[in-house]
């Protein structure tokens, strides 16, 4: 797009996918998606037979940041943050890392989720051999997350011109100082859920792990939610009655506090509309932080058998409500690894 404005003035979404060697319709996709980046600008709009002429305004998007959210948890704050690169998410991943080396990180492709208990940090800022962004500070103030950063170079060019874009983002105050730049960022405290599911396919059709991402997809159309992501766990290989491999899903997303009944009840009603099995299972945890009973569970399940009063044992010790058949014992596990490194729980542990 950026060629052909600067070779003809503007162009159309015929001349990109011709230029491209795409479809129209991709073509006009990015145009649609470019111009809400405020990458392009419309120069004409269409009218008789002639079509809209476009001009690339920069090659840089508004924007390298999908969403910024949190969730609170004790004493814990999750912060979520969806890139729109894989490389940028793991950039911050390995300095936010050694900034603060307290701070518990996961990525799973451009999606960072950091885990930081609320309080004040102090960390140091520069070019290499520091860190170029860290955490400085984590708090809360009423419904509203604080999370406090202090950058220089390209995290600093994101912190005072993207981030604030972000969905999710209320606000983001920004101070430059001699050596960085610091900057508050405000988002909503939300109430962080993981569902697990198992059991829901047969032998001969279905598979728990589509199911799963049927759901998060469908929970994620309810005003109010964020998600966040689906792991997959394999458990104990030799269960008599498993139907094929014995996996077992769990979902996690973010929503405001006043919708967390009502996604417990709309994850209910469709797991049992939606599943093929009639000894399905699921089970709803809220919070992010795994009670260690929980996740010893949740390895024990991957090597021997368990029954479904243990289960309803251990869900009644963890304050996770549970509900259905067989099922509950692979969707209870599902959530006590949840947080495990996938390259782990997606093989057998023989």
């Amino acid at each position: 797009m950026r060629k052909l404005t600067l070779r003809k003035g503007s162009f159309t979404v015929d001349d990109l996918a011709q230029s491209a060697g795409i479809p129209r319709s991709t073509a006009r996709d990015w145009i649609v998606r470019l111009s809400d980046e405020g990458c392009l600008t419309v120069l004409t709009q269409p009218h008789g037979r002639a079509p809209s002429r476009y001009a690339a305004v920069s090659a840089i998007p508004r924007t390298a940041c999908r969403r910024i959210f949190t969730a609170v948890d004790g004493d814990m704050v999750e912060i979520v943050h969806e890139c729109l690169s894989s490389a940028c998410a793991a950039f911050c991943a390995r300095h936010h890392a050694k900034a603060n080396p307290e701070i518990r990180i996961i990525r799973q492709g451009t999606i960072l989720r950091e885990f930081v208990r609320m309080g004040q940090y102090e960390s140091t800022v520069g070019l290499w051999p520091e860190s170029a962004v860290a955490v400085t500070g984590i708090w809360q103030e009423g419904d509203e997350i604080v999370q406090r950063i202090r950058s220089v170079g390209g995290p600093a060019f994101s912190l005072t011109g993207m981030m604030g874009r972000a969905e999710g983002v209320i606000n983001v105050d920004t101070v430059r100082h001699e050596q960085a730049t610091e900057g508050c960022i405000r988002t909503q405290a939300l109430v962080h859920i993981i569902i697990g599911i198992d059991n829901t396919d047969r032998f001969e059709e279905g598979a728990t792990f589509a199911l799963a991402i049927a759901l998060l997809d469908y929970l994620s159309e309810l005003s109010g939610t964020f998600p966040i992501g689906h792991q997959i766990a394999m458990l104990w290989q030799d269960l008599p009655e498993k139907t094929a491999g014995n996996s077992c899903s769990a979902i996690e997303l973010a929503v405001v506090p006043e919708k967390a009944d009502l996604i417990r009840k709309a994850a209910v009603r469709f797991i049992g509309d939606e599943s093929v099995s009639d000894g399905w299972g699921i089970a709803i945890k809220t919070g992010f932080l795994i009670p260690d009973l929980l996740y010893q569970y949740g390895l024990r399940a991957r090597t021997s058998l368990i029954t479904c009063q243990e289960a309803r044992q251990c869900a009644r010790e963890c304050g996770i409500y549970t509900y259905g058949g067989g099922g509950i014992i692979g969707s209870l596990a599902a959530i006590g690894l949840a947080h495990e490194p996938e390259d782990l729980i997606i093989t057998p542990d023989f």
